[in-house]
């Protein structure tokens, strides 16, 4: 295998990633290569579950078994959870690997597979195959097939954080942008509307002119009708889906996206039955829950993180708690006021604890009856 051509289909990997390339993008790159590099005439991605079997989540060759999934006592899986390279003259008699041969395969024959991933965010494995009767792969190739595999799972790691950053870039942009509209551009709106209001009386229209300052009244109100539904479709968790969604949605939305960023996903509880929350709380809750959450990930350090929202007859409570290292004296506090604000707006309130022993814990409420 020529160490030129692995350095280069590394590096083309590395730079799609560092790119900011998807994922699921940078998958079928590196299986292709992977064929190439091998001499293979298939090559699988594979993405281990949380119940230990592997999913095909790419391909390259001849056959597209994308969707198969493997035992969790199959060599793959095995070598994924131990970071061992596994390799069979003819898969499909080797007593390690043929009781767990999925039919999809059984034209194949020599087989090497390798952990995908990093020490920290193990992926699942990368397999290659050659067809029944093909010489087997040598010692050599499943040395540097288990390298590149090591390098392009370092370079897919990159790719999911650089879009799980991408993703919370656009959330606090978006989020920026929602709050511009209605603590600006709505109240301004609404002051317009006053001051005709009080116009009208003063001036005591009648007629056509009477008509053409109600209309323009009319107006002003639809328009900050739009407004309002625009900053619900930009508070919403999912940027591609406009429009209310719900709290229960946005919330573990949130958290996958903090896991992502994280390292680990937030544990995640809710009581009580919160899909009739009004609107403007659900908003203030989501955007609530986006803040503190974001100063978990930049600052905690934190190995546990749990979000527990509770809805009881009267109050809406939303908590965060994390075992990291407590609030640093001196740290900006610009986006624990935000949330303090939220909580006020909405007559509600916000309590923080925090300590470098047990962590940080935020609580934060607000009446569901104002």
């Amino acid at each position: 295998m020529d160490p030129a051509r692995v350095l280069a289909a590394s590096t083309e990997i590395t730079s799609a990633a560092l790119a900011g390339d998807d994922p699921d993008a940078v998958l079928p790159m590196v299986v292709r290569s992977a064929v190439e590099l091998a001499g293979a005439d298939l090559g699988l991605a594979m993405v281990t579950a949380d119940d230990g079997t592997l999913t095909v989540e790419a391909s390259s060759g001849d056959d597209d078994p994308v969707g198969v999934v493997l035992s969790s006592r199959s060599s793959a899986a095995r070598a994924a959870r131990t970071g061992v390279p596994v390799v069979a003259d003819d898969f499909t008699t080797d007593p390690r690997t043929a009781p767990f041969v999925p039919k999809a395969l059984r034209g194949y024959g020599p087989f090497a597979v390798a952990p995908f991933g990093t020490a920290e965010r193990k992926i699942g494995a990368l397999a290659v195959y050659r067809r029944k009767g093909a010489r087997p792969f040598s010692a050599d190739t499943v040395e540097v097939l288990a390298a590149f595999a090591a390098q392009a799972g370092l370079a897919v790691v990159l790719a999911e954080g650089s879009t799980a950053r991408q993703r919370v870039a656009v959330y606090q942009e978006r989020e920026r942008i929602a709050r511009d509209l209605h603590d600006v551009i709505i109240q301004r709106l609404y002051a317009t509307g006053v001051q005709l209001h009080l116009l009208d009386r003063r001036l005591k229209l009648e007629g056509r002119e009477a008509k053409r300052l109600a209309d323009a009244v009319d107006q002003l109100d639809q328009t900050m009708a739009e407004v309002r539904a625009t900053v619900r479709a930009l508070r919403s968790a999912d940027p591609g889906k406009p429009g209310d969604v719900d709290l229960k949605g946005s919330v573990l939305a949130e958290a996958r996206t903090a896991g992502e960023l994280l390292g680990f996903e937030p544990e995640v509880r809710t009581e009580g039955d919160v899909a009739d929350v009004p609107t403007d709380l659900a908003d203030h809750a989501r955007a609530a829950l986006r803040e503190a959450l974001s100063n978990v990930v930049r600052h905690s350090g934190a190995r546990h993180v749990g979000i527990a929202l509770r809805r009881t007859p009267d109050r809406l409570d939303l908590e965060v708690t994390d075992d990291g290292c407590g609030i640093p004296r001196g740290v900006a506090k610009r986006g624990l006021r935000h949330l303090e604000e939220r909580a006020f707006a909405a007559g509600g309130g916000c309590e923080i604890t925090s300590s470098p022993r047990t962590g940080t814990t935020i609580t934060w409420h607000v009446p569901l009856s104002r």
